[in-house]
């Protein structure tokens, strides 16, 4: 079975909603939207961890780098462990058991970063129907191009760390998430990757007490996708 960890599990006892934290720059918007409203109080992430490359599930980020993330947010984070390759089956089962757990420190609505896809929110929604918690999507229906601006105007940047090279070209991989980035992608490709074109990882911005200092390595396809790697600018990098 899968495991849950936090990195401070003290800090995840009081009532309020968990944040499915992908380590993107969408995750990183939604907090910055949900600590505006009043009616919400964000106590932790959610991430799955893909425990072969013991890195975050999809955005193939370091563990090391989302700790610093959890850090920057004053957060904690459960990391949901899931084997790889990992069936919807495995994925239910080990997500299933962290929401649990989080029911009984407290937890009542679990938030989402998604922006359109319909068949996503609905699949959330029936998987949260059993455990009793609240689906919220704080972005949901935003005009995804001014979205993209606000973003970046905000001064959040993120490194693209995963691209479909089946709808963006792999060049796209390990470039910083800018106004440069969004002129230069080509038509149809959604400036938030809503459809999956890219991932990311967020490393500044108003949702960050300081930045995460990193440095893009080796750029790599695996797997039918292209992944830029991200380390920490600092000894060790983690």
């Amino acid at each position: 079975m899968s495991t849950t960890e936090s990195i401070d599990p003290t800090r995840s006892t009081r009532a309020g909603t968990l944040l499915s934290w992908s380590s993107g720059k969408d995750s990183a918007w939604a907090l910055h939207v949900l600590r505006k409203d009043p009616a919400v109080d964000v106590v932790g992430l959610l991430t799955t961890i893909n425990e072969a490359a013991d890195r975050v599930a999809m955005h193939a980020v370091r563990n090391a780098l989302l700790d610093r993330q959890a850090a920057a947010v004053e957060l904690p984070v459960t990391k949901v462990r899931i084997p790889s390759p990992c069936s919807n089956a495995e994925y239910e089962a080990a997500m299933g058991e962290a929401l649990r757990d989080a029911g009984g420190r407290g937890v009542t609505a679990v938030a989402f970063g998604d922006l359109f896809l319909e068949d996503i929110r609905r699949y959330r929604e029936e998987t949260l129907t059993a455990t009793g918690m609240t689906p919220l999507f704080p972005l949901w229906g935003k005009d995804t191009a001014a979205l993209a601006d606000a973003m970046v105007g905000s001064g959040l940047r993120a490194v693209i760390t995963c691209v479909d090279p089946k709808q963006l070209d792999p060049s796209f991989a390990g470039r910083n998430y800018d106004a440069r980035f969004l002129r230069d992608l080509p038509a149809g490709v959604d400036p938030c990757g809503e459809n999956c074109e890219f991932h990311s990882f967020a490393y500044e911005g108003p949702m960050f007490a300081s930045p995460i200092p990193v440095v893009t390595g080796e750029v790599i396809e695996r797997d039918g996708f292209v992944f830029a790697d991200v380390m920490l600018a600092e000894p060790g990098n983690g």
